[in-house]
């Protein structure tokens, strides 16, 4: 309406009659702004229960002997048991498809709770740990200074890392990264350690080392190659004052033939590698390592007939006697390597004193 004709109702109703029309078009944005918000509140409200209630009917039920195994588990989901993680491993023990004792992070204990809870046995197969073929660290010498990231695969990258030998440890601990059970540290020489109670034997070390120089190896071997390099004698030696030169001396000191050379480095089987340490005296340049603590003796009790014949298979001429004669075994020259026990017909020889690596369990005269 054209202000010439606005009724003079005074400044004051006019301001009164603003107010008015404001307090209504209030009213109207609070319904406007909380209709909606009910309504979604409301439908989220209804799918909520929905999907609680599909939930509930849909549900898989599990059974409750996979639950109790998979409590019975560490929880470390390492993948070590060759399954994405620890309820998947128990359902496989459950299955029949894995064994009760399969989880590597699992101790003896829990091992046997899985097997009891299954009706199983525990499988008697010996345990395997990582073991780095190199022994080479700060003695192996460096053939240029690496400045870059400080790991193993970036260094590796770089003409196959800063080492003069192309086949050894680079020291930078992608291992001890990797390994999530704590049981890899480097040593003061430069080399990774494998503490041989933490490790389970996952095989994560292994993914992450660039130079392929870790394998899991059977616990109870404790006389072990520690070098990886190909190269021949001389060269070797001037790379890595612990490198294996192919000499072949420890091959013809094994009494079991358990080493052979090839590519001018030696590998020991470990299937027939009886631990009696005679290859690792006989390196001349330290590259096979004697790990064992310790080692049992022979003995022989009353009842030897003196046959004569552990005599001829025992490699360091350490058991002594007449023909007919009860035998004597010279404790300090018995390297417990037990070639003569299965030799003698009255079973008068025992392994005394420490573990056999053999047989796995304690002896007693």
């Amino acid at each position: 309406m054209p202000s010439s004709v606005l009724p003079d109702w005074g400044d004051e109703m006019y301001i009164q009659i603003f107010i008015s029309e404001m307090l209504i078009g209030q009213e109207s944005l609070s319904e406007s702004i909380g209709n909606p918000a009910i309504v979604l509140g409301a439908m989220g409200l209804i799918f909520g229960l929905g999907l609680a209630f599909a939930a509930r009917k849909l549900a898989v039920s599990r059974d409750p002997l996979v639950e109790k195994i998979n409590s019975l588990l560490p929880g470390a989901n390492c993948g070590g048991c060759g399954f994405p993680g620890c309820m998947q491993f128990a359902e496989a023990v459950v299955k029949g498809e894995a064994p009760a004792d399969g989880c590597l992070a699992a101790s003896a204990e829990m091992n046997q709770q899985i097997a009891d809870a299954v009706g199983k046995e525990i499988s008697e197969s010996v345990r395997l740990i990582a073991l780095v073929h190199c022994n080479g660290g700060h003695s192996a010498r460096d053939e240029f200074e690496y400045h870059g990231p400080g790991n193993c695969v970036s260094a590796a990258m770089i003409m196959g890392g800063q080492k003069t030998c192309s086949y050894g440890c680079l020291g930078f601990g992608d291992c001890v990264t990797a390994c999530p059970f704590d049981a890899i540290k480097m040593g003061e020489n430069g080399v990774p350690i494998v503490d041989k109670v933490a490790c389970t034997g996952c095989g994560k070390c292994i993914d992450s080392c660039p130079m392929d120089i870790i394998e899991l190896w059977p616990v109870n071997r404790e006389v072990v190659v520690a070098c990886s390099s190909l190269d021949k004698g001389g060269f070797a030696r001037k790379a890595c004052t612990m490198a294996c030169i192919g000499c072949r001396k420890c091959e013809k000191a094994c009494p079991v033939d358990a080493i052979t050379v090839d590519d001018f480095l030696a590998v020991i089987d470990p299937e027939k590698c009886i631990n009696c340490g005679l290859c690792a005296t006989e390196c001349p340049t330290g590259a096979i390592l004697d790990n064992a603590p310790a080692r049992p003796k022979a003995y022989i009790d009353s009842s030897c007939i003196g046959c004569t014949l552990c005599t001829k298979v025992c490699p360091v001429g350490a058991i002594d006697g007449e023909l007919k004669e009860r035998h004597i075994v010279d404790s300090e020259k018995c390297i417990g390597c037990g070639l003569c026990l299965p030799k003698c017909p009255k079973n008068s020889i025992n392994l005394i004193g420490v573990k056999s690596y053999q047989q796995g369990r304690d002896f007693q005269v």
